[in-house]
C-alpha cells in the first residue's frame, strides 16, 4: 500500500516548529516524513535553515515515524560521515531510517568554496560517493582514490541492515541513469501538476529498475480558498518556479530571488497544485497512485502547517486509503 508522508521544510520553519509539526502529522495519521537538508533556504521570506542531522535524532525520539532525507554527498558533507550520520540514526531506530542522493545545488554546496562542476562531473561524484557509503556499510575499511577521497575509513557503530538509498531525479535522463545504478534501491522524485512529465521520469526509472520503489514529493498549496492558496505559494515557492536547470547555479537565496521577481501567480500553478479544494487534492493524488508508487511525500509550502496536517489528515488521506482498500 502506498505510503502518505509529510515534508518538513526546514527552509521554512524554525527546528522547534518543525519538531511539533511532525508530531501532529503522526496523530493525523501521516505514515512518515521526509526532511530537507538544507544550508541555505530557497529565498529570504522563508528564512530559516536547520540542521538536519541534528534535528532527526530529536524528531525520531519524539514520534514512532520512519524518516528519510535527501542528501547531496561530497562537497559540504564528506560520504563517509553521512554514512556514519546514517549508520547511528538507523542503529537508533532500527528500520526507520532512509536516504536519498542526489548530485545538489550550488546554494547549499557551494559554502565550502570549491569549484562547482557541471552536471556529468556531479553525477560521476555522487555514484563514488554512493559507493564509499555502501562499503562502509558493509563494514568494509575503505580507502579510495578518485573523485571522492578515502583512506582507511571503517564505520564501528553499524545497524543490523543499512539504510535504502534512493537517487533523487528532476529529469528523465537522470531518472534513466539512476535505474542503470546497481548501488540505487529506489526513486523519489517531484510530482507537479504536469502528470505526463512526472510519468516520462518514472518510466524512464522502470525501464532498468522494474521492480525497485518510488517516492514522489508533490508540491501542493492548500488554504482556506483559493486567494490565499496562491498568495501563499507564489510568496513561499515562486524561487523553485523559474524554468530550466539555472536554479542549480545560484549561490544565494537573494540571487534566487532576484531571478524570481517576475514569476507570476500562474507559473506558480503550473509547478505547485493550488486548492482550496479537499477534493481535487485527492483526484490529484489518485492520478499519482496510478503510477504505483509506493510513497507520496506531501509538501504544502504555504505557511499554515496546522491546517494542512489536520485537514489532509482527516480528509484526503482517508480517501486515498478507501481507494486503495487500506484500513488507516
Amino acid at each position: 500500500m502506498t505510503e502518505c508522508y509529510y515534508h518538513a521544510s526546514h527552509e521554512q520553519f524554525s527546528p522547534s516548529e518543525l519538531l511539533a509539526y511532525v508530531q501532529h502529522a503522526e496523530d493525523h495519521g501521516f505514515d512518515g516524513v521526509l526532511a530537507s537538508d538544507h544550508f541555505h533556504p530557497w529565498s529570504e521570506r522563508q528564512g530559516e535553515s536547520g540542521h538536519v542531522w541534528s534535528w532527526l535524532g530529536a524528531a525520531m525520539e519524539a514520534t514512532s515515524l520512519p524518516f528519510g532525507t535527501v542528501n547531496a554527498p561530497g562537497y559540504r558533507y564528506h560520504p563517509a560521515v553521512v554514512a556514519q550520520a546514517a549508520a547511528t540514526l538507523r542503529s537508533l531506530y532500527p528500520e526507520r531510517f532512509w536516504l536519498s542522493v542526489g548530485s545538489g545545488q550550488l546554494l547549499n554546496e557551494g559554502i565550502t568554496g570549491e569549484r562547482w562542476p557541471p552536471k556529468d562531473e556531479r553525477n560521476a561524484r555522487l555514484e563514488e560517493s554512493a559507493e564509499v557509503m555502501s562499503r562502509l556499510w558493509d563494514g568494509e575499511e575503505v580507502t579510495h582514490h578518485g573523485r571522492i577521497t578515502a583512506e582507511r575509513a571503517r564505520l564501528y557503530s553499524r545497524p543490523d541492515s543499512p539504510p535504502p538509498l534512493y537517487g533523487a531525479a528532476l529529469s528523465e535522463a537522470t531518472a534513466r541513469w539512476l535505474g542503470e545504478r546497481e548501488w540505487v534501491d529506489g526513486l523519489i522524485t517531484i510530482a507537479t501538476p504536469d502528470h505526463d512529465a512526472v510519468a516520462g521520469r518514472v518510466e524512464a526509472f522502470r525501464e532498468h529498475a522494474p521492480k525497485k520503489p518510488i517516492a514522489l514529493k508533490v508540491q501542493l498549496a492548500y488554504a482556506e480558498d483559493e486567494k490565499t492558496a496562491i498568495d501563499g505559494a507564489h510568496d513561499q515557492w515562486r524561487t523553485n518556479c523559474v524554468p530550466g536547470p539555472v536554479t542549480q547555479e545560484l549561490r544565494t537565496p537573494a540571487e534566487y530571488d532576484e531571478l524570481a521577481e517576475g514569476i507570476d501567480d500562474e507559473q506558480v500553478a503550473e509547478n505547485v497544485r493550488v486548492s482550496a479544494n479537499p477534493d481535487e487534492h485527492v483526484t490529484w493524488l489518485r492520478r499519482d497512485l496510478d503510477l504505483d508508487v509506493d510513497r507520496v511525500v506531501l509538501h504544502d509550502v504555504c505557511r499554515n502547517q496546522g491546517a494542512f496536517i489536520e485537514t489532509f489528515g482527516d480528509d484526503v488521506l482517508p480517501h486515498l486509503d478507501r481507494e486503495r482498500g487500506g484500513d488507516r
